[in-house]
């Protein structure tokens, strides 16, 4: 569900806000006179002003006993500013209103924080609901209203991810595609079989519910110098297929198609951003089922565009359908970037970690814009290394590659995938981001909810903007 706490931006602190938050620095002066002894207060809660500290007094507004929130807001940075736009957003928990006085500083990242703070999604009865709306007083219009588009496009992705299976196929998600007003087209199976696109139909094979590739397309209202495509993984539903996951695997796999999900927000926010670049989105949509008519292990699938691969592990899927994707971006769309994002391997979560993705690229400008767009977006990402000397992890004896390691020679099994993936995007420059690691979270914390986090999101759209 949408993030429903409301955003707006008034020029003074009203008399009456219901709730009230002022920020302090370090020496614990506020940042408005409150005609209360503040820092003798803060004293005494033995307040230091790190980022999320909130210390909580009742004073007088209005004829009667209100609350202001003193919050901390530690040095300053971005970064900071998330952490304490998050920690007051919880605070406010159940409450109408929330009249913000904004820090000095980044107030993007503070507005776009809080709203990502408010995001909650169950189904059935709801328990204590996000504050209702948010005031920033003192806050530039438009720099709240870029965070808000960003916020709510995150939440879109988290929507789509966080939507169990039982209700998402790759139809649906197809759907769910066209919603945003862009202009969209589907391959359905008869089509995927039609224009050779092997791998996506191999992993659909075993599910009752046919894969999809959808392409949605956006033109900036200025001609454009740049095309930028990309894609993302869709797979609705990931068991494993016949190289089954064992249970405890499997129950979070209904966010497989995270990185589909980011593809379809991004592009549904960039008119919204007046993105300047013309961005083609590819989102490669499958459910990995096992059945009678599933793939088998050492079947050898053929490729849009005609390469081989033979299939050693059916739990490898993720790869199958991403290489269709980026042959035919190569081939037909002929773009000057190609960016790839997908839950991909759990070997990324080893080496990363839950909090920072991994970008792996052919070209080192385009890893550098990348990294630092995730760095300003609060999406980090590290910039992980294309080994050549793992190639031959790749080499099948029948077809012209296969999609794991048959041994464990080599190891490195998010870089062995990011070198498959290499194979199929051309000779232009090409990033791959594997947020295996950060595309779920286990805890309710900051700006994340247990659950989809929609990271990719934020970078792509910093990355997409920039002038």
């Amino acid at each position: 569900m949408p993030i429903e706490t409301t955003a707006s931006v008034v020029a003074e602190v009203p008399d009456d806000a219901e709730l009230l938050a002022v920020p302090y620095a370090s020496d614990l002066s506020p940042a408005v006179d409150l005609h209360l002894p503040v820092s003798d207060l803060l004293a005494h809660y033995e307040a230091k002003g790190e980022a999320g500290e909130i210390v909580e007094v009742p004073v007088a507004r209005g004829g009667g006993i209100g609350r202001v929130l003193l919050y901390g807001v530690g040095d300053g940075s971005p970064r900071a500013l998330r952490r304490a736009a998050a920690a007051l957003t919880r605070r406010a928990k159940g409450r109408d209103t929330l009249t913000v006085v904004v820090p000095e500083g980044d107030v993007t990242a503070f507005a776009e924080a809080a709203l990502l703070a408010a995001y909650t999604f169950r189904i059935g009865e709801t328990g204590k609901k996000a504050v209702r709306a948010l005031a920033f007083a003192g806050a530039d219009e438009g720099q709240v209203r870029r965070a808000e588009t960003v916020a709510h496009a995150v939440a879109l992705a988290r929507d789509l991810a966080n939507t169990p299976s039982s209700v998402k196929d790759p139809a649906w998600l197809a759907e769910r595609a066209a919603e945003v007003g862009l202009p969209v087209e589907v391959w359905d199976e008869e089509r995927l079989l039609a224009d050779g696109f092997g791998g996506i139909l191999a992993v659909g094979r075993g599910s009752a519910s046919p894969p999809r590739l959808i392409q949605l397309s956006y033109t900036p209202a200025e001609p454009a110098d740049r095309h930028v495509v990309l894609v993302g993984k869709g797979i609705t539903f990931d068991s494993g297929g016949l190289s089954l996951k064992p249970t405890d695997n499997m129950k979070t796999q209904k966010t497989d198609m995270a990185g589909g999900a980011v593809v379809i927000a991004v592009l549904g926010a960039l008119a919204a951003l007046g993105a300047p670049v013309r961005v083609t989105g590819l989102i490669a949509a499958a459910e990995n089922m096992p059945s009678g008519t599933s793939q088998r292990p050492s079947d050898v699938i053929k490729h849009y565009g005609g390469r081989t691969v033979e299939v050693l592990n059916t739990d490898a899927e993720g790869r199958l359908v991403l290489a269709d994707a980026l042959a035919y971006a190569d081939a037909v769309l002929d773009p000057d970037a190609v960016v790839d994002i997908a839950t991909l391997t759990g070997a990324i979560t080893v080496a990363l970690g839950r909090n920072v993705g991994a970008v792996y690229s052919s070209d080192d400008v385009l890893a550098k814009q990348l990294v630092e767009a995730g760095q300003s977006a609060d999406d980090r990402l590290w910039r992980m290394p294309l080994i050549e000397d793992y190639t031959p992890a790749l080499e099948s004896s029948i077809a012209d590659l296969a999609n794991v390691e048959a041994g464990s020679r080599f190891g490195a099994g998010s870089i062995t995938a990011a070198l498959f993936l290499r194979e199929f995007a051309g000779d232009r420059p090409w990033a791959h981001l594997d947020i295996a690691g950060v595309g779920r979270s286990t805890v309710e914390e900051g700006t994340l909810s247990k659950g989809a986090t929609g990271f990719g999101v934020r970078v792509l759209l910093e990355w997409l903007t920039r002038g």
